[in-house]
């Protein structure tokens, strides 16, 4: 594999493409906003008017783009990746989406001698820009095998969770365990400041032992000085967190947690946050009138 079309150039997507270029892959992208791509551009990247012309000759097209109606729209919608791609592409969808709608993306392609990928990642901003994303995988073992040079460009911790949609699920049981987390450390935070306590010292005290964790590394110090710059949109969360609990609902199951982190963050965009990072959320417990 040689040339990569990529579609989707948000704050995730620009330092992935990097990433790619650094391990030797030629790129040509194509996003909604062509002033996103103005510095890729400037890095070699090859600009692509249309999805049609970002999926010729590619060997592999990576898309990671908003919601799930986005992500319909580029592979169903008129000039689609599925109708554009060649016989025996790799098509890798890295969007935390719904895992019903990666299903159907896989049939289709596979229908058409493409190689479906659904490939949500974690580990944010940071990681994305470190190379050090965790990629989760759903889809078949040819594929896979066949995508492991990209992944590791872009990522560390790589693991194919079963077929179609399993990616998608793990991405959903991830943001579930996310959500609780972040209620904890922001409650921490909000308990220990009320309480008269040094913050920092606080970290650099607990980090150590159960409460250690990667949100209180990197996201609680950013909580502290009021840094709310996104890694992860609120809004973008918020999506995720709407996906998880649709699908506990077809799975029966109940979680009360999660329900309980949609609820707070979704005051929180209400007010105005849902541009801004998750961290945000310790805006709720330090002003609970907002």
């Amino acid at each position: 594999m040689k040339t990569i079309g990529f579609i989707g150039l948000g704050v995730m997507g620009q330092s992935m493409v990097r990433n790619l270029m650094k391990h030797g892959f030629d790129v040509k992208a194509y996003t909604r906003t062509k002033e996103k791509a103005t510095s890729l551009l400037e890095e070699g990247v090859t600009w692509c008017e249309s999805i049609r012309d970002v999926c010729e000759d590619a060997d592999a097209v990576i898309t990671i783009v908003g919601y799930p109606s986005d992500v319909e729209s580029i592979y169903f919608g008129d000039g689609n990746i599925l109708d554009s791609a060649e016989p025996g592409t790799l098509l890798i969808d890295m969007t935390t989406s719904s895992p019903k709608l990666a299903e159907r993306i896989a049939e289709t392609a596979i229908e058409r001698s493409l190689l479906p990928l659904d490939a949500p990642v974690t580990g944010g901003d940071i990681g994305a820009k470190n190379g050090t994303l965790s990629i989760l995988v759903g889809g078949g073992e040819f594929a896979f095998n066949k995508a492991k040079p990209l992944f590791e460009a872009m990522g560390q911790s790589i693991e194919r969770m079963g077929y179609a949609g399993s990616g998608q699920y793990a991405k959903l049981a991830n943001q579930i365990a996310i959500a609780g987390t972040m209620m904890g450390n922001a409650e921490m935070l909000a308990f220990s400041k009320r309480a008269g306590l040094d913050p920092e010292a606080l970290i650099r005290t607990i980090r150590g032992g159960a409460a250690g964790s990667w949100t209180l590394e990197n996201l609680v110090p950013r909580m502290i000085v009021e840094d709310y710059a996104p890694g992860f949109f609120i809004k973008h969360f918020i999506k995720d967190m709407t996906l998880a609990i649709e699908s506990a609902n077809e799975l029966h199951v109940t979680l009360p947690g999660l329900e309980l982190a949609h609820r707070l963050y979704s005051i929180l965009e209400d007010n105005g946050y849902g541009e801004n990072g998750t961290q945000a959320l310790i805006e709720y417990y330090l002003n609970q009138d907002v």
